[in-house]
């Protein structure tokens, strides 16, 4: 009887203490990325300073984007073999390193250096924070993954936030405020490596073993086919998203005539948005099958995103909210999808993902910056409107059965 009543609480401490670590993963990644959306928050404030282009615009982005994908995968796939708990904390280094030099730059060359730091820093953070999620998941894979977005997309909504606050009224200087929120992530971090590295063979070993149950077998050329098109499901996702992460303040202001803080208040309502749609998005997942999400989720938003080049203000607001909630509904299940069909190389694959989610960003940017310089930023937001319809290639997608409620 005596073990009896003592297994419930040891089991509830366990819970208690995973869910405490997945909160603090959150609560990290909020921190990362508050800092990172710092960046396109002020382009208006540095494309007046520096008289830059829209082309040079998108070219920081690129920057801060390459760095922070094309170290990812092989980030990831060392770290399979070899975990390194303290290289969150590492990472949030170069990026405090990035948002000091950001401060200080007197040239567009030093503002792409300080851009290239930050996205060092996500490189290494991202890949082991999406591992630790899935091994304090207790199964949960999805609701694990959209807790852990969930933060970065809410540190995406609060830095236009506090730049309107902060750095509009302030300068450029007033970005150096922002190293307190980078140490205070590394203090956050050092402390996750702890658990991390006490837990990390007992929790790897259970996440492997509960990743194969159940996993139905599927062809290399499946395998493949399915990821491609994962891949280009990412690419629909994330061009529309940069085109409004980094574009949208200089659409409002150019066909509203709004204020610079006020197309960053309507920023932040988009971005929160996003944040509300990936927590609501991982549990969906869990529930009814990541390939019903994916589906709602990026060709759902399609009549949205193509009624809004036509809508007043008010609506643009309102529009922008509903895009947010659905499209970001989609990653988490995008990237449990794609660890089910390729399991045991989680870091590997979120890396990848991760990466390549980065790149297209960095990409989009840099596109969308040239085309709204050849022509105009309403024409940009015309043409992204059809990206969504790409969600028709989910059709192509094999359903998992049980891995992908797993």
């Amino acid at each position: 009887m005596e073990t009896q009543n003592q297994t419930p609480n040891v089991r509830t401490v366990t819970q208690n203490t995973v869910f405490a670590v997945l909160v603090a993963i959150s609560v990290s990644h909020l921190l990362n990325d508050t800092i990172q959306s710092v960046i396109p928050a002020i382009y208006p404030i540095l494309k007046d300073s520096f008289r830059l282009s829209f082309t040079q615009v998108g070219l920081i982005t690129l920057t801060f984007q390459l760095t922070a994908s094309l170290l990812q995968p092989f980030v990831g796939l060392y770290t399979d073999h070899h975990p390194k708990p303290y290289s969150l904390a590492t990472g949030m280094g170069f990026t405090l390193l990035g948002l000091v030099l950001l401060s200080m730059a007197g040239n567009f060359p030093m503002i792409l250096c300080s851009a290239a730091l930050v996205g060092m820093g996500s490189s290494i953070f991202h890949p082991e924070a999406s591992r630790l999620a899935r091994m304090a998941s207790g199964g949960r894979h999805g609701f694990a993954q959209s807790i852990f977005q969930v933060g970065g997309n809410a540190g995406m909504s609060l830095g236009p936030l506090l730049a309107a606050l902060i750095i509009v009224p302030r300068g450029q200087h007033s970005i150096s405020w922002f190293s307190l929120v980078a140490l205070l992530a590394i203090a956050v971090l050092a402390n996750i490596g702890h658990w991390y590295k006490r837990n990390l063979f007992k929790i790897r070993t259970s996440a492997h073993r509960k990743s194969r149950a159940g996993q139905p077998v599927l062809s290399r050329r499946r395998v493949g086919l399915s990821l491609a098109v994962l891949i280009a499901l990412m690419l629909s996702k994330f061009f529309y998203l940069s085109s409004m992460t980094n574009y949208c303040t200089f659409y409002l202001i150019s066909k509203f005539h709004i204020s610079v803080q006020g197309a960053q208040m309507l920023l932040f309502l988009f971005l929160f948005s996003v944040a509300a749609g990936t927590i609501v998005g991982g549990h969906l997942g869990d529930l009814f099958g990541r390939k019903y999400v994916i589906w709602v989720s990026i060709l759902g938003v399609a009549p949205f995103t193509l009624l809004l080049p036509y809508t007043n203000l008010f609506w643009t607001g309102m529009l922008t909210i509903f895009i947010g909630l659905i499209l970001a509904s989609a990653f988490s299940a995008i990237l449990v999808y794609a660890q089910e069909l390729v399991p045991g190389k989680v870091g590997m694959i979120s890396g990848l993902f991760f990466g390549f989610a980065f790149g297209m960003a960095g990409v989009g940017s840099a596109v969308l910056g040239k085309l709204a310089d050849q022509t105009s930023i309403n024409f940009v937001f015309n043409v992204c409107s059809f990206l969504p319809l790409i969600g028709l290639l989910t059709g192509f997608l094999p359903n998992l059965g049980k891995a992908e409620h797993a």
